[in-house]
């Protein structure tokens, strides 16, 4: 099968895809979230996009890619932008962050003079000096004459960010000279237990200016939370992995700057979020008893403290935000999927999936909502897979089943060197469909497919230190190794699986829900835009619903955690919506091992 590029022009992006995938699937390889509701059935006309050079108006969902092509994605087709800008500007909430500069044109080095003309300027707010600003203030006042103004850097007091009120009390932390308003930048960070995503903000404009991205360092320590919690049984391990990841936020912070061309001392404030775990080591809170049934958090509270304190290397008066956890497994970062997916105002019931290491579900609607967390462990990140990987050039993203062999597509368009999540599960669904798997999960003997297979696909089924396996390509770098799914590998993939189902099928008890009720499942994290519906239902990850009700969301909590820095109203959500979802400890339920036994098979 043939295979074509497609640029995604202003974005840097470029993907090889098969021979007649749709813009749609491409963009999700690119990692572009498109405007979708309808499911890729053509009927919303929300993901319209232009094919250049000639500027042919095209829907996504309905253009099949038959040559190498350009592609332009306008601002009102892409998912995120338009969620932001509604949580910005539009009806529920305006862009209105923790942090403002107000500027003086103000030679006067006096505080009760200077508080006076700031409360004059801006009658709506009131403020108040810091120590430092005032001894900021005074030194100022000996080195210059203040010919170019001043900007004060001013916080919301916590009691202004807890509640809606006509007017609001203000901090001056910080003194620049010069009128510096037009630099205010902050950081929005998902610490998820496998990847570190920030963003850097423009809290003027609301605009992501960059993005980083990195595995989480503390992965040499364990590849899930259960590991790094049994790691951290002492003050000195848990300081260690707290150590960690503040060196990774500095890293990607460091990047930030150099890729937009700032000074990390224009970075005022960092929002973060980030399951249980991860929140707490974030902020160096103890762990230990989230190992040990009934696994309480040390706090599910939202905290504000001091970057400096963090050792955060941002703006001296920089402050960093850590939104509320649901309970000890569920955390910040599921709180900040459901802001950026606004179920709190879901008619329809709403599924939401995030895949992951730890993968977090809620269901529900507007009226009540339930979560609950899933071991899923690393394996549909492509960790414990023989030929695993992060999807890194050389990972096989798509499996497809031609006339007489299956196809490939490979991230960097190269020689496949290992698979990815999304290629994990296209494969397994592909063994099934071609009846090399059973229900099971065991690999059918070749001999009772002699008749059934075409020969290429059959020449693939070899054994594999004594144990059946699957032949995706012929490694063509040095070591000679080929691309192949072991049995052990399908084993992997159905404990995640089924991890994840047992889950979605426990809370679907608690509302007596069957599969059909579901009208609409979200899908979210690393990579939950690269995933096939068809494939993810083939293999039973999901409830069996028609493929149109499942949409890709994408980061879906790194665009929350962005919501939350940009608007002290929502803020004030996220904590009440983590107190509104209710967690479900589905371990504790009586049919959970009956359900998680069923759940495994295929």
């Amino acid at each position: 099968m043939k295979h074509f590029s497609v640029t995604f022009k202003g974005e840097d992006k470029k993907i090889s895809i098969h021979a007649g995938a749709t813009v749609l699937e491409a963009a999700g390889q690119a990692g572009i979230i498109l405007n979708s509701i309808c499911g890729g059935k053509g009927l919303c006309k929300k993901c319209m996009v232009y094919i250049e050079p000639s500027e042919k108006q095209v829907l996504a969902c309905q253009y099949h890619i038959q040559s190498n092509i350009v592609v332009t994605v306008p601002a009102q087709s892409r998912f995120y932008e338009q969620k932001i800008l509604e949580h910005g500007i539009d009806i529920k909430t305006e862009i209105h962050p923790a942090v403002c500069k107000r500027y003086l044109r103000n030679d006067c080095a006096e505080p009760d003079k200077l508080i006076m003309t700031l409360s004059k300027k801006f009658p709506q707010e009131k403020f108040r000096l810091s120590t430092r600003a005032k001894k900021q203030l005074q030194q100022l006042s000996k080195n210059t004459k203040f010919c170019d103004g001043l900007t004060a850097v001013c916080y919301l007091d916590s009691t202004s960010q807890r509640q809606k009120q006509p007017s609001y009390q203000y901090t001056v932390e910080l003194f620049e000279e010069g009128n510096t308003t037009s630099r205010m930048f902050g950081l929005a960070a998902d610490i998820g237990t496998t990847t570190v995503v920030i963003k850097l903000i423009d809290l003027n404009t609301g605009k992501c200016t960059a993005t980083q991205s990195a595995i989480n360092p503390q992965s040499r320590f364990g590849d899930d939370v259960i590991s790094r919690i049994t790691y951290a049984r002492t003050d000195e391990k848990l300081t260690k992995l707290h150590n960690v990841i503040i060196d990774c936020f500095n890293e990607l912070t460091g990047k930030l700057c150099k890729q937009y061309g700032i000074n990390a001392g224009s970075i005022y404030e960092a929002t973060a979020v980030g399951n249980t775990t991860m929140n707490h080591i974030f902020l160096n809170f103890p762990i230990t008893q989230l190992g040990q049934a009934p696994y309480k958090a040390f706090s599910i509270d939202a905290h504000d403290k001091l970057a400096s304190e963090m050792a955060l290397k941002v703006s001296v008066a920089g402050k960093v935000h850590s939104v509320a956890n649901i309970a000890g497994f569920v955390g910040s970062d599921t709180v900040a999927v459901a802001l950026a997916v606004d179920i709190d105002s879901a008619d329809e019931m709403t599924l939401i999936v995030d895949i992951g290491t730890n993968g977090e579900i809620v269901l529900g609607t507007k009226d009540k909502l339930y979560a609950a967390s899933c071991a899923a462990g690393p394996a549909l990140e492509g960790a414990r897979i023989s030929c695993g990987s992060r999807a890194a050039e050389g990972a096989i993203e798509a499996v497809v089943v031609n006339e007489s062999d299956i196809d490939l597509d490979v991230i960097g368009n190269c020689p496949a060197r290992s698979i990815c999540g999304s290629g994990l599960i296209d494969a397994v669904a592909a063994l099934l469909n071609l009846g090399i798997l059973d229900q099971s999960g065991r690999f059918v003997e070749p001999e009772k497919l002699q008749d059934k297979l075409p020969t290429k696909i059959l020449s693939r089924i070899v054994q594999q230190n004594g144990q059946p396996a699957f032949v995706l390509a012929e490694n063509q770098d040095l070591s000679g190794q080929r691309v192949l799914l072991a049995q052990k590998d399908i084993r992997e993939v159905q404990l995640a699986k089924g991890a994840i189902r047992t889950g979605i099928t426990l809370l679907q008890k608690k509302f007596g829900l069957e599969d059909k009720d579901i009208k609409k499942i979200l899908l979210a994290g690393a990579f939950g835009n690269y995933i096939r519906p068809e494939s993810a239902l083939r293999i039973g990850l999901l409830p069996d619903v028609p493929a149109e009700r499942i949409h890709f969301v994408g980061n879906a909590a790194s665009s929350g955690a962005q919501m939350v820095l940009l608007s002290r109203d929502v803020r004030i959500l996220a904590t009440r919506l983590a107190r509104k979802i209710k967690y479900i400890e589905i371990a504790h339920e009586p049919t959970f091992q009956d359900v998680f036994a069923d759940s495994m098979m295929f």
